[in-house]
């Protein structure tokens, strides 16, 4: 397992789909982020992370993720944080 940690600025809209599979049904919030080097990875949360990602989330707003290398740039989400503006300390 490859578990990876990334702070970046959310540059897309928080795309929220539902998939239903049998009984069960499943979140997904899809959206990408671009980090400090310029590169933009798409990230995926699924189920409770979906909804706090929807619902917290905005486009130019600055988060912590921790998650798994699914692929090339895509990464499924094991945990995020949004960053609030005092959390930025130039100070140091």
């Amino acid at each position: 397992m490859n578990i990876c940690f990334f702070i970046g600025k959310v540059i897309s809209d928080i795309e929220f789909k539902f998939i239903v599979d049998n009984k069960s049904y499943y979140a997904i919030a899809i959206f990408q982020i671009e980090l400090d080097n310029n590169s933009v990875i798409t990230v995926k949360g699924l189920n409770e992370i979906a909804d706090y990602c929807y619902i917290n989330l905005n486009k130019n707003e600055y988060c912590i993720i921790e998650g798994i290398i699914v692929s090339n740039f895509n990464i499924l989400l094991q945990n995020i944080t949004k960053m609030e503006y005092n959390d930025f300390n130039y100070d140091n």
